[in-house]
C-alpha cells in the first residue's frame, strides 16, 4: 500500500534568499483536528500518523565546525539585510581589518590605509581618472568588509560562501564579470615554548636554593638536582603554551585550542593562525597536539602556519584580495614594485599580472619550509647512516607525513596556475552574482599575453618543490627501509654469534655430563689424570664444529678465491695500461 500526496497547488516562495523554509512534518501530525492542516481532504500524510521508525540524521556535539545545513540555499547573499553567514547559535563575522588600496598607473600611484570604518566613506568616492588599475588588500575577515565590497563589486554568493569556509580546494572559479581565486599560503613560522629557557631560568622558576644550600650540596647532589630540574622543565614545556613568530609577527598565543597571534606588530587585532597539522588535522584535536610536539620542526623551533587566500579578479581591471593574517607578507614586496615606475607592474598596469604577483609571493613563501625540510631530513639521515635506532622511524613517519601534506597544498596551485593561462576571455552568457543581470558596461575577465608568461615561471617554481617534495618522501621511505634491515643485519649477526658460541660449548656440555656420572668404577678416571677429559674434548669439539660450520667455510674459501682471481685479473689490466702509455 502507498501513498500518494497532491502537489497540484502551487506553494509559495520564501522570502529570504538564504535561510530555507523548515516544515515539521511531526509537529503538523501531532496538531488539534480543528486546525487547517489536520482536516482530512488537505492532510496528505493522513495514512502515516507517525514517523518513529524512521532513521534519525546523526550530528556529534559541537558540529565539528559544521555551519551549515543540508538542503540550504547555496551561497551567500551580501544583499541581504541578515549578516549572512552566522546563525542564532554562532557569533557574527568581525575582525578590525587592515585594508590598502592602491590605484596605480604608468605615471602616478596613490595608497590608502584604511580599516572597517574609513573603508564605507572611502567606497563612496569615485574612482580617480587617471587610476588604470586597482589593488584591494585586506587582512582579516570581517562580514561588514566583505559585505561592502561584494555589493560594490557585485561578486558571486558562491564565491563568497568559498570564502568564509575554512578550507576549501584550489581552483578559479569564472563568473561573467569576475573571477574567484582560492588557494592556501603556507608560511615558515618560529615557535617559542614558555618553558624553554636556560637552567638558571628554570631553576629561579622552581624554588632555587639559596647560596649557602648550594655551597653545602656536594657535586654529585647537585649535578641530580640540576637533572632533576630538566626533567620536570621538560615535562611542563609539554603541557606549556606554544608562541609563534611569523616572519612579520610578534608573539602568539594559543588560545582555545588554536594558535592566536597578533596580525602584524602595529595591530592590537587577533586571529586564529592554523598549522599544518590542524589545517589537515580533523575533529581530534589529541592526534593534533601530539604531532605538533613532534613535529620535524619542532626541535628546530620552527612549524609551518597555513591559511587561506582569497582573490577576485574583476573586469574593472581590479583585485580584491583577502588574507586571513598574513598580508603584510605578500604586501609589503608588491607595494615597492608598484613604488618604482620602471618596474613591470607599474609598466603594465594590469590587474592579471597584480593576481601573478600575489601567487608568486605564496608560491616564494613556501620556498623556505622546503629547505627547512631538506635540513632536517639531512639530519636524519646522518642520525640513520651512524647510529640507526627504532626511534628513528616514529620521526621519519611523522617527516612524511607533514611533507604529504605540504605538498597536497602546493601541487594543485600548478593546476590553478594552469586554468589561468588557458582561460578564453570571451564573455560568458550568465547572470551575474546573486542573479542580478550583469552590468552593460563590464566585460569578461581578461589574463594578459604579459600575465600568460609570467605565470609559466610560478609553475616551474611549484613544479620544482613539488619534485623537492617527493624525493625527500622516497628519502624519507628509504630510511625506514634501512633501519628496519640494519636491525635486522644485527640481530642476525646476534644469533649467528649465539650459534657459534652454542656450537663450539655443546661436545663440551655432552662430554662434561658424561664424565660427571657417577660410576662405582670410572677407569679413565682412575688410569688416568683428569687431562684425559680435554684430550678428548678438544677434538670432538673442533670435528663437530667444522661439520656444522662445513656451508660457512666452504663459501668463504669460494669467496676468498674469486676475489683472488678479480685481483690478478685487476692488476694485469693496470700492468698493460701502463705498458701502453709508454709504447
Amino acid at each position: 500500500m502507498t501513498d500518494s500526496q497532491d502537489f497540484s497547488h502551487p506553494r509559495t516562495a520564501s522570502s529570504s534568499p538564504v535561510e530555507p523554509v523548515q516544515v515539521d512534518i511531526e509537529a503538523q501530525t501531532a496538531e488539534s483536528p480543528g486546525s487547517p492542516s489536520s482536516s482530512p481532504e488537505r492532510d496528505p500524510l493522513k495514512h502515516r500518523p507517525t514517523r518513529s521508525n524512521t532513521a534519525k540524521t546523526y550530528r556529534p556535539a559541537g558540529g565539528w565546525g559544521q555551519q551549515w545545513q543540508p538542503g540550504q540555499e547555496p551561497g551567500i547573499d551580501t544583499s541581504a539585510p541578515h549578516d549572512g553567514y552566522s546563525t542564532s547559535e554562532s557569533p557574527k563575522l568581525h575582525q578590525e581589518c587592515d585594508i590598502t588600496v592602491v590605484d596605480f598607473s604608468q605615471d602616478n600611484m596613490l595608497m590608502h590605509r584604511l580599516d572597517n570604518q574609513s573603508l564605507v566613506k572611502f567606497m563612496k568616492e569615485l574612482r580617480p581618472d587617471w587610476g588604470a588599475c586597482r589593488w584591494v588588500n585586506v587582512n582579516g575577515l570581517s562580514w561588514d568588509v566583505i559585505r561592502l565590497l561584494g555589493n560594490n563589486k557585485g561578486l558571486h554568493r558562491l564565491a563568497i560562501e568559498d570564502m568564509l569556509s575554512a578550507k576549501n580546494r584550489t581552483k578559479a572559479d569564472w563568473y561573467s564579470d569576475h573571477t574567484y581565486i582560492v588557494l592556501p599560503l603556507q608560511k615558515l613560522i618560529h615557535v617559542h615554548s614558555d618553558s624553554d629557557c636556560d637552567s638558571d631560568c628554570s631553576e629561579t622558576e622552581d624554588e632555587p636554593l639559596n647560596e649557602k644550600e648550594r655551597r653545602k650540596e656536594s657535586p654529585k647532589k647537585r649535578s641530580f638536582m640540576s637533572s632533576w630540574r630538566k626533567v620536570m622543565s621538560s615535562g611542563r614545556s609539554k603541557k606549556a603554551s606554544c608562541k609563534l613568530q611569523g616572519t612579520s609577527a610578534d608573539l602568539h598565543h594559543r588560545i582555545n585550542g588554536f594558535v592566536t597571534p597578533n596580525s602584524i606588530p602595529t595591530t592590537e587585532a587577533l586571529y586564529k593562525a592554523r598549522t599544518l597539522q590542524r589545517y589537515h588535522g580533523g575533529p581530534n584535536t589529541e592526534r593534533i597536539e601530539f604531532m605538533e610536539k613532534n613535529s620535524a620542526l619542532s626541535s628546530k623551533n620552527l612549524g609551518v602556519s597555513v591559511e587561506q587566500v582569497s582573490i577576485f579578479l574583476t573586469s574593472d581591471n581590479t583585485v580584491i584580495s583577502f588574507f586571513e593574517s598574513s598580508a603584510e607578507d605578500i604586501e609589503s614586496p608588491i607595494i615597492t614594485r608598484l613604488s618604482t615606475q620602471e618596474t613591470i607592474l607599474r609598466r603594465c598596469s594590469d590587474a592579471s599580472m597584480i593576481t601573478q604577483a600575489i601567487i608568486d609571493a605564496i608560491i616564494d613563501l613556501a620556498i623556505p619550509i622546503t629547505t627547512a625540510y631538506q635540513d632536517v631530513i639531512g639530519d636524519l639521515e646522518l642520525n640513520v647512516l651512524t647510529q640507526p635506532s627504532i626511534k628513528h622511524t616514529k620521526s621519519l613517519y611523522i617527516l612524511t607525513s607533514e611533507i604529504s601534506q605540504f605538498r597536497s597544498n602546493i601541487s594543485p596551485i600548478v593546476n590553478l596556475v594552469n586554468a589561468l593561462r588557458d582561460h578564453n576571455s570571451e564573455p560568458i552568457g550568465a547572470q551575474g552574482s546573486s542573479g542580478r543581470p550583469v552590468k552593460t558596461s563590464s566585460s569578461s575577465v581578461m589574463i594578459s599575453p604579459m600575465t600568460h608568461t609570467y605565470l609559466g615561471d610560478v609553475e616551474d617554481h611549484c613544479v620544482l618543490i613539488t619534485e623537492n617534495l617527493d624525493q625527500m618522501r622516497r628519502a624519507a621511505s628509504n630510511m625506514i627501509d634501512l633501519i628496519f634491515n640494519t636491525i635486522g643485519a644485527y640481530q642476525n649477526e646476534s644469533m649467528k654469534q649465539l650459534t657459534l658460541v652454542t656450537c663450539v660449548f655443546l661436545p663440551l656440555t655432552f662430554l662434561a655430563g658424561y664424565f660427571g656420572m657417577n660410576f662405582t668404577r670410572f677407569n679413565a678416571i682412575v688410569l688416568y689424570s683428569d687431562a684425559f677429559f680435554w684430550a678428548v674434548s678438544i677434538p670432538a669439539a673442533f670435528v663437530i664444529l667444522v661439520f656444522l660450520m662445513r656451508d660457512m667455510i666452504i663459501r668463504k674459501f669460494r669467496r676468498f678465491n674469486e676475489r683472488r682471481v678479480i685481483a690478478k685479473s685487476r692488476k694485469a689490466r693496470v700492468a698493460r695500461q701502463m705498458n701502453d702509455k709508454r709504447q
